[in-house]
């Protein structure tokens, strides 16, 4: 899953997770095999013994076999008005039966299955209007329902909706839709019964789209589009539960698909919807930038795990803005202007690298605390500094040496990264291991003092880390070896390969760095996962031919966010971030408007004595660094004003790198592209 920087062969293919071990199983014909390392056991004898292991055998009143999956209808044709219907139809026995919602969603690291947004849930016997039966919500696990099933009941049918409601702001686990658009993930919609695992759980997946609409997913269709009436169906291949929840869907009225590298194989996509056509007119660079990612890829992780793969990309300023990961598809949901905006651009640039870098860190490579069997089991996060830093690092240099970012844009963005971790206080207490620890409370807050908190930091702090690390291996190698070469044996492992998941541990992680250059890599990492000291760990920017600094320009990134959100950021002068309507959002602990009075949450009203704007308080900045009156602010809280003055002449502060003369620019080697 991806933080928005400023806020924070299928039908022979299934996985499933051995807790104790942490193996994939992976079914392909005939042969059982074991991803534990190296072994292959025959399928004779070994898949009842499997299945009675994984507590599969026979789940309370469910009865399922291959050629009995479980039909699950979506009608997305009231998607326009926020509603999408489900009908779900399994083969079951008389008895007790208890079924589950998703509850713990991969790439979402929470217990965030939006059950909030279920409505209309029915139960029935057989199919059209058959016997209604009762059930009960469990009274301890919310997302689990009881019911009976009765005598000659052999079908039951589960009919419900999902509001599709979520704001269009902040991050959101349920599908999003506007009047010409909806992305479907298919866990919204879906029930199955508890203590199966999802690879055993067999679902034959069909859609109903709004007449004119175009659609895009990684599943495999079995039935064209067609008919002239308001709206057309569309059936896949059956498929199991966990590839189904894997594989989203993207539809709308204006929609494009555009093949990405087509000398390349297995092939990519790029599918697009929009509010409005204009807003899917990329030009031809932005076309060949995503194309040289596809290569650039291929280089740095040499395989690919997935049969084709779909960018699901929504364009849209009526939907939350995030990106979710899945191994041969990736859910990203941006602002509507967004391929057609250079600033907008910019500041999303790296959204694409790095949720098609989870295809391999992630979903292939996983940590073996999230390579859960089932959606109700819980998670534990503490790899996330691997699973999403080591992503977004490899995310912005992916970006860069596909040049969706310049040199001097990626070196800005990681000025801007660094110098907010250094001006972090929360790190004083809270160590980064902690924040991955938390990570399933830490997704959800935010706001407010937030830097004394901390957030969910291993994605930018484990960039820095990983940075780092690629640094290190090329001096302690001379420059013959990089991160690069780690990538390829860790995430490349067993090379092209079916979508499957061969979990890792910590000692895993070093072991894969020790191959590549011997190092004392596990107390490298823990001193850095463990420290609390109050700057952030900047040895690979200062090993690798830069330093941080600070100017009064905003430099590439800070004028692209200020082109954005028509402000600048006033952290490193003023220790407050304000919008363009003087909304103050968070204030630097024992900074210099935290001392003098400032709060989030109150508005800047003006500044000595003139109608706030951003222009009007940079201008007082300035003039107080050339001898002028320190910064006199009015604020309001909550009905009440206050005036406060800003101990301050220091001018605007903004981040920047500075190359360090007579050193290797190894940073710039790290973003030159693999591919010429």
């Amino acid at each position: 899953m991806h933080a928005l920087r400023g806020i924070l062969p299928v039908g022979e293919y299934d996985s499933l997770h051995d807790d104790t071990k942490h193996r994939s199983v992976c079914k392909s014909k005939a042969k059982l095999v074991l991803h534990d390392g190296h072994d292959e056991v025959g399928m004779n004898g070994k898949r009842a013994l499997a299945l009675a292991v994984l507590g599969i055998a026979a789940a309370r009143g469910m009865a399922q076999t291959a050629s009995t999956p479980v039909t699950l209808h979506v009608d997305l044709t009231d998607a326009p008005r926020k509603l999408i219907h489900a009908t779900e139809t399994m083969t079951v026995t008389p008895g007790e039966l208890t079924l589950v919602y998703p509850k713990w969603i991969p790439g979402e690291h929470a217990p965030d299955g939006p059950i909030d947004d279920q409505a209309g849930l029915v139960f029935t016997c057989g199919g059209g209007e058959g016997t209604r039966l009762d059930w009960r919500r469990d009274r301890l696990e919310m997302f689990a329902f009881h019911l009976t099933v009765p005598a000659g009941c052999s079908t039951l049918t589960i009919r419900q909706d999902f509001l599709a409601t979520a704001p269009a702001t902040g991050f959101s686990a349920g599908a999003s839709t506007s009047e010409n658009l909806a992305i479907l993930s298919w866990n919204t919609v879906v029930l199955y019964p508890d203590g199966m695992n999802n690879a055993d759980v067999h679902m034959s997946p069909s859609v109903t789209l709004p007449s004119g609409w175009q659609f895009g997913t990684a599943l495999h269709r079995t039935s064209s589009p067609g008919g002239e009436g308001a709206s057309y169906s569309v059936s896949f291949e059956p498929v199991s539960l966990e590839m189904l929840v894997d594989s989203p869907l993207l539809a709308g009225k204006y929609f494009k698909e555009i093949p990405l590298a087509p000398e390349v194989s297995p092939k990519h996509y790029l599918d697009m919807v929009a509010d409005g056509p204009e807003e899917l007119e990329l030009p031809s660079a932005r076309i060949e930038n995503f194309s040289r990612l596809v290569r650039e890829t291929g280089a740095l992780y040499q395989s690919r795990h997935y049969r084709e793969y779909h960018f699901l990309v929504t364009l849209s300023d009526s939907v939350a803005h995030f990106g979710l990961e899945h191994h041969e598809s990736s859910d990203d949901r941006i602002a509507g202007k967004t391929f057609i905006e250079n600033d907008r651009f910019v500041l999303s640039a790296d959204l694409l690298p790095h949720e098609f870098t989870h295809s391999w860190n992630g979903k292939y490579r996983r940590p073996a605390g999230l390579a859960t069997p089932n959606y109700q089991k819980p998670m534990q996060d503490d790899l996330l500094w691997v699973y999403e830093g080591l992503t977004q690092y490899f995310g912005d240099v992916l970006a860069a040496r596909s040049g969706l970012m310049t040199p001097d844009q990626f070196r800005s963005m990681l000025a801007n990264t660094a110098a907010n971790l250094d001006n972090w206080p929360g790190r004083t207490w809270r160590n980064l291991q902690d924040t991955a620890d938390m990570a399933q409370v830490l997704y959800f807050s935010g706001g407010g003092w937030n830097n004394w908190r901390r957030g969910v930091d291993f994605y930018a702090e484990g960039e820095l880390i990983w940075l780092d690390a690629d640094v290190t291996i090329r001096k302690l190698t001379n420059g013959k070896k990089s991160l690069n070469d780690f990538a390829a044996a860790f995430h490349g492992l067993g090379g092209n390969t079916a979508p499957k998941v061969v979990p890792y541990t910590f000692e895993d992680v070093v072991a894969a760095l020790n191959s590549v250059a011997p190092y004392d890599w596990a107390g490298f990492l823990r001193q850095r996962l463990e420290s609390r000291q109050a700057h952030a760990p900047l040895g690979g920017i200062e090993n690798g031919g830069y330093k941080l600094t600070y100017s009064f320009m905003l430099g590439p990134w800070g004028d692209a966010e200020n082109g954005v959100h028509e402000t600048p950021d006033f952290w490193y002068s003023a220790g407050l971030r304000v919008n363009a309507t003087g909304e103050i959002s968070d204030v630097l602990k024992d900074g210099v408007a935290d001392k003098a009075g400032a709060a989030p949450g109150m508005k800047l009203i003006a500044v000595n004595g003139r109608a706030f704007t951003p222009a009007v308080l940079r201008q007082s900045l300035k003039e107080s660094k050339d001898g002028g009156p320190e910064p006199e602010l009015i604020l309001q809280n909550a009905g009440y004003f206050r005036v406060i003055k800003l101990d301050y002449h220091g001018g605007e502060r903004y981040p920047a790198l500075e190359r360090v003369a007579g050193t290797p620019a190894l940073l710039d080697e790290i973003i030159a592209p693999m591919v010429q």
